[in-house]
C-alpha cells in the first residue's frame, strides 16, 4: 500500500520525526539536508506504527460530529461541566455566564457564533496567563503564546518556539488543559517523544495519564461546534 505523506523542513530542526494528525495524515519534520531517500527508509521502516496510528479508531474518528442546536433547556461545555443554555430577553449585546449560560434573545438566530466567540475570549483569559505561568516553572521561555483554531491538534510548539493552543481544550477540564501547555512547553527541552521527554511532562502532570484517556474519550465532543 501507498504511504502517502508530506516533509516540512526546518534549518533549525536536528533530528527527523513523524507525526499522524487527527485528520489521519502524516507529516515528516525533516531537518533541511535530510535526502528524500533517507527520509523514504524511515518511513518504511515506521510503516507499521503509521498504520497502526492511522487506523485508531477514537482518536482519528471522522467526520466530526456537528454541533447541537442550542435551544433553552440544552447545555454547553465549559471546563469539562455542562452548563445549561438559557435565551433570555434583554437588551444585553452579549452572553453572561451566571453558572449558566445567558443569551440575548437579539442574538439567537446567531448563538453558536456567539458563543464560540465567547470561548475564544475565555481561552485567551484562562489559558494564556496559565501557559506564561507553567513555563515559569519549567525554566523554558517561549517566543509567543497564541490561542489558535485548529480541529486536528490540542497543541503545538513551532520551530520557531510558538506555543499554539487549541481554543476548544477552554471546554476541557484544567488538569486537560494544563497537560496540552506542559506537554508543548516540553518540547523547549527535548524536542522529540523520546523518554526523557515523557519523564519531564509527567513530573510537571500528575494527571497526564488521565488527562490523555480523557481527550481520549471526549475529543470529538470538544471538536462539535458548541
Amino acid at each position: 500500500m501507498e504511504l502517502l505523506y508530506t516533509i516540512k523542513r526546518s534549518t533549525k530542526r536536528k533530528q527527523l520525526t513523524i507525526t499522524v494528525e487527527r485528520d489521519r495524515s502524516v507529516v515528516v519534520h525533516a531537518p533541511e539536508s535530510t535526502s528524500e531517500e533517507k527520509i523514504q527508509a524511515i518511513l518504511e521502516s515506521k510503516r507499521k506504527w503509521i498504520y497502526e496510528k492511522t487506523r485508531h479508531a477514537q482518536k482519528y474518528a471522522l467526520p466530526h460530529p456537528p454541533g447541537k442546536e442550542l435551544v433553552n433547556g440544552e447545555s454547553a461545555l465549559y471546563l469539562g461541566r455542562q452548563y445549561q443554555v438559557e435565551v433570555v430577553q434583554n437588551g444585553a449585546d452579549e452572553i453572561r455566564f451566571e453558572q449558566r449560560f445567558l443569551i440575548p434573545a437579539r442574538l439567537s438566530a446567531e448563538r453558536k457564533q456567539v458563543l464560540r466567540l465567547w470561548y475564544i475570549d475565555k481561552a485567551k483569559e484562562k489559558i494564556l496567563p496559565r501557559t506564561k505561568k507553567i513555563a515559569h516553572d519549567l525554566g523554558v521561555v517561549f517566543a509567543n503564546a497564541r490561542i489558535v483554531d485548529n480541529r486536528y491538534r490540542w497543541g503545538s510548539c513551532t520551530t520557531k518556539d510558538n506555543i499554539n493552543i487549541n481554543w476548544r481544550l477552554i471546554k476541557a477540564p484544567m488538569f486537560v488543559v494544563d497537560y496540552v501547555i506542559i506537554h508543548e512547553l516540553a518540547h523547549l527541552l527535548e524536542e522529540n517523544h523520546t523518554v526523557r521527554f515523557w519523564n519531564i511532562v509527567r513530573t510537571k502532570s500528575s494527571k497526564m495519564d488521565k488527562a490523555k484517556q480523557w481527550l481520549l474519550e471526549n475529543g470529538q465532543i470538544l471538536e462539535e461546534d458548541i
